[in-house]
This record gives C-alpha cells, structure tokens and sequence, in this order.
C-alpha cells in the first residue's frame, strides 16, 4: 500500500481520515516511458491518474493544451463522464498514482466538498473555495490579536474628580469608560456607573467618582488571542476589560469592540460621517475606513462585498465633504462623482483622487476656485493622493460646465488619441455623489449619442486590451515577471483586459451601468456574451480582484501594488490562477474577433 501518498493537495485534503484511508487500500503506482500515451483521447477511462514524478502532455488532437507536473492529476472530468476528450501522453518517465474510478465516483457522491473539483467550471470552484473560507472564518477570527481590534484609547481621570465633570469628559472623548487615577491604584469607570449613581443611590453630581469606580480591574495584553478576551470577559462577566502592555494601559475592550469585530462595523463609520461637522472630524472617520478593508477581509467576506462596503463609505465621505466645504451656488447648481475604479465600486485598498464636478451653468469663478483647492486639500488629508493625472476636481479640465464637457466628447470621438480615450474611459466610470444627479445622466446620455454607430471609433477605443499580455503561457504555466520579483501582474495581465473590454461592450451598447459585473451581466442578457461565459467571466474578475487584495495587505509599504508570486499561492490557487487567466484569454478573443483588433 503507497501510504506515502499526499493526502493535504487539493481536493484530496477534503476527505476525511476514513476516506483517505479508503483512498490508500485500492491505490496502484504505474510507470510510463516517455512518449507513452496513458489515455487515449475518446477513449473509457478506468482510472484518477495522480502524477508522482515526471511531466504528463494534455493534448486535443495534436494541439498541446497543457502540461502537467507532480502534485496534477488527470482527467478529472473523463472520470465523472466515462471518456476522455483529450489525449495524455508521458513526456519523460513517469511515475502516476492510479485510483480506481469507482472509488472516485463513490467520493464525489458522498463528499460534495471533494466533487466540486472534478468540474472545469471555475465559478463552481470558486463556490467551493467559498464554502471552504466560511467554515474557517470564525477560527481565524479568533486566533486575531486583541491589538487588531481597533482599541478605544485609554483616558484618564483623578480619583477626586466629580462625577459631572465625568461624564463631560465621557462625551468629549466619545467613550462610555474612563480609567481612574487613585495615588498607586488604577480603577475604571462607566457611564452606567455614573448613571446608577446618580440615580439609584442619589448621589450628588459633584461627588468624588472615587466613590463608584470600580478596582478590580481584568485586563489583557495587546498581543494575546481575541479569544483569550471573549473567555476572560465569560469568566468574570464583564462588559469590558483593559489592555495593559506592561504596566501601562493603554485601551479599554468592550463587548460591542468584539462585536463589531465579528460583523463589522461599517454602519458606525457611516453613521459619523454624517454627524461629523468639520474636515478634521471627517479626517479621522476617513482613517476608519481605510482600517475597514482589512477587517472585513480577515472576516472572510467577498471582495466584490469589500468593495461595495468601501465604496459606499467613501462616497458618503465625498457627500459630506462636498456639503461642508461647497458654497450655495455649487450646491444647487452643481454634481459631484467619482470615477475610475472608486465610479465603478471597485475600490478597496485607497488609491488617488478620481473625481470632478459638472455645473449646470457657469458660476462665479472665485468660489468655484475656492471650492476646487478646498476639496481637494481635504481629500488630501483624508488620505487619498493627487491624482498623477489630473483626474481631479482640482483640475479645471474635470470641473466646469456641461456644455464644455459635451463639447469635448465631440473632440474626443473626431480625433481620437491616446489622451482622448483615456479620458472618455474615465467619464464612462463616473457616478454621481452629491449635488444634481441628473447632469451627469445628461452627459452620459449625450456621450452615448456621440459614440453610437462609430464602430471604428470603438474598435480603436476597444484595442488598449492589448496594451499587456495574459501571463500564461505554453504548457499551462504561469508567465512571471523576473523584473517584478518573479510575481505576475494581476492587474495588467487580467483585471485591466476585463474592465476595459466590459467598459468598450457598455460604451458601444449605450449602458448605464458602472460597475463591471453589472456590466457583464447587462452583456448576457442583451446576447452580447453567452450567458455560461458571463458568469464565467465575473468569477475570474472577481477572484483576479480578491486575490489582488489579499497581495496588497500582505505586501510592505513601498512595495509594488497587485502582484502575485506563483511560488507562494496554493496549488488550488495557482489552479484557479490559470483558470482565470484563460477566461481572460478567451474574453481578449471575442474582443479581438468583435472589433477586428489584428487590423490596427
């Protein structure tokens, strides 16, 4: 019996200790020579083919498709339908484990973790990594550190202090907890303290809070487990406990922390922004949402979830920002949007400003010069960059009129140039914030108008698709970039060809949408894209995006932003790496068809 068979490779890490034991009484090793054919294509297969040792070529007719290597295993698909469509032939010596089909069969019925990977689909593989996160989800979470739970700072008070100017101090510092200073002794008190107090026990509200501070204080150190807090708060039954990094505290954790933790806490950044009543207010609400990305990810949530939660955050900073630095004029005349990837609710990890202002009729040019720097200062300070290109309020080019806009869209579609489309790609992304939505569905509108029935138009717009290659090769291999620290480009060689390609199909059909998928599944329903490969395309769209994310949270400052190294993915990450980029491919395709692309 070959127990040295590896059992932790997808899919076979989802069987349980039973079934991997089932799985080593029947398995057989084969060896084959080189160029030995092992199945012959349209031929009964009998057998799961895991290879030990050597290289395997998949193969249609005589077109090689693939190549696979130790750890692969072959032909999944052949062993649920009965007969392979491809041919498989040993390139060099090879050593393959063979499991008996019936087994196989057995375990996919029984186990439909396990079967979900016998299938090409890449959204049912998906489905399943998906299944796989949320099982683990809550584990995860509780082996977080208490530090990452966004602790409320610690603030003091003397033990001599009344209990009013307390509970003003609670309200300055938006806290329901104080620490108290008593000569040597560390108490705590609460807003519930002071209540009952007062109260119940009658007390005066200039008395000493030495008198209802409690000094039996827990605590827990930055470092250890969040579930180390959970048990100490059970034990003890309290609402809340310190955190102490030596001798020195440093927070206060309160249920609603952990809470929050566990389902986010999305909607109390969003209620503070709108009570926030100036910019630097809203500078420190804007830093919270920033923190959100990275707790919602380690919450297990889908990044298309992500970056709606985000992007709905930040357009309420925008909304808020906008009403609290806009005069009047502006106000009433004027709308507000976002574009590139935060117009298309994109957006996750913060990247620099795209955004602009269409007037209904021109204003007085002081204010508006006013209202330009002012905006874009505050969103300076909020922590989102100039925009390199100018894509920005700031910049007069994207705040004026709606007639000058619709003037230049003529300009733009008559003579098109590299800036030209890259400025109707941005426009097509925007999406309303603040002020008088209807300008912007008005300049849509008459951008579609300008574009409809320029298919030479959309062909040269549509072949930027082309401006970076898929990094995927010949055998099935993932092409990385030595310069790039032998990582691969997520975005240039996957996420840009799908959002351009959407966006080129949305211009020529005249879409409202802005969000890509959206896009893509407006595509299916009009024929545009076949309905299977619709879905197809946004599963590899959206794992591309959380697969990005998960790069730009483990990647150091500086770093470059977005790259994936095939060394350090997962088997079934790299399998589901190559899935998507050939979705990709296949979509550059229809494009390239569509458009005729080979003719520029």
């Amino acid at each position: 019996m070959p127990s040295a068979f590896a059992a932790d490779n997808p899919p076979f890490d989802r069987l349980s200790s039973e079934e991997i034991e089932a799985l080593r009484a029947v398995l057989d090793i084969q060896y084959f020579r080189p160029q030995e054919t092992i199945i012959a294509q349209q031929t009964d297969v009998e057998s799961l083919f895991i290879i030990i040792k050597g290289s395997v070529e998949e193969r249609s007719s005589d077109e090689l498709e693939a190549l696979l290597g130790p750890g692969d295993f072959f032909d999944g698909r052949a062993v649920v339908q009965g007969t392979s469509s491809r041919a498989f032939v040993a390139r060099e010596e090879t050593l393959c484990y063979l499991l008996p089909r019936k087994l196989v069969l057995s375990l996919i019925r029984d186990n439909p973790r396990f079967g979900s990977f016998f299938y090409l689909d890449i959204s049912r593989k998906l489905d399943a990594v998906a299944r796989e996160e949320d099982e683990t989800r809550l584990g995860s979470l509780m082996r977080a550190h208490v530090k990452d739970l966004g602790l409320r700072p610690a603030s003091f008070i003397d033990a001599d202090d009344s209990i009013e100017a307390a509970g003003h101090r609670m309200r300055e510092i938006g806290s329901n907890a104080l620490f108290v200073r008593d000569g040597a002794r560390i108490g705590i008190i609460t807003g519930m303290n002071l209540s009952k107090a007062v109260v119940l026990r009658r007390m005066p509200i200039e008395a000493p809070v030495r008198h209802v501070a409690h000094f039996d204080i827990i605590s827990v150190g930055p470092e250890d487990f969040v579930f180390s807090a959970l048990i100490l708060m059970t034990k003890h039954n309290k609402r809340r406990i310190a955190v102490r990094n030596g001798s020195a505290y440093v927070g206060v954790l309160e249920d609603l922390d952990l809470l929050s933790f566990l389902a986010g806490n999305a909607h109390l950044v969003a209620g503070r922004i709108e009570r926030s009543t100036n910019i630097t207010e809203l500078a420190g609400t804007a830093a919270d949402i920033a923190r959100q990305v990275r707790v919602l990810r380690r919450q297990g949530l889908k990044v298309e979830v992500i970056a709606e939660i985000v992007s709905d955050l930040n357009r309420r900073l925008f909304a808020r920002t906008f009403e609290l630095l806009a005069p009047a004029v502006l106000r009433e005349k004027a709308c507000l949007v976002v574009m590139g990837s935060e117009g298309r609710g994109e957006q996750t990890i913060r990247t620099d400003q795209d955004n602009g202002l269409i007037l209904s009729e021109p204003v007085d040019p002081r204010l508006l010069a006013q209202f330009r720097s002012d905006f874009s200062e505050a969103l300076s300070s909020f922590g989102f960059p100039p925009c390199p290109g100018k894509v920005m309020v700031e910049n007069p080019l994207w705040s004026r009129p709606i007639g000058d806009y619709i003037a230049d869209f003529h300009k733009w579609v008559a003579l098109p140039e590299g800036a030209s489309h890259m400025n109707v790609a941005i426009f097509c992304d925007a999406e309303p914030v603040a002020g008088d939505a209807a300008l912007l569905a008005k300049a849509k509108m008459a951008l579609f108008d300008i574009v409809r029935g320029e298919s030479a138009y959309i062909a040269r717009f549509a072949h930027a698709i082309e401006a970076f290659p898929t990094p995927i090769g010949f055998f099935n291999r993932l092409i990385a970039s030595a310069g790039e620290g032998d990582a691969v480009d997520l975005k240039k060689g996957g996420i840009f060809p799908v959002v351009h390609g959407v966006r080129s199909l949305a211009l020529e059909q005249g879409l409202a949408q802005s969000r890509t998928d959206q896009r893509i599944e407006r595509l299916a329903e009009l024929g545009i894209l076949a309905p299977h490969f619709g879905r197809e395309l946004i599963e590899a769209f959206r794992f591309l995006l959380a697969l990005r994310l998960d790069a730009q949270l483990a990647e150091v400052p500086g770093s470059a932003g977005g790259l994936a190294k095939p060394g350090e993915l997962s088997t079934m990450e790299r399998d589901l790496l190559r899935d998507a980029f050939h979705v990709v491919k296949q979509f550059r395709e229809i494009l390239r068809h569509r458009y005729r692309l080979a003719l520029f």
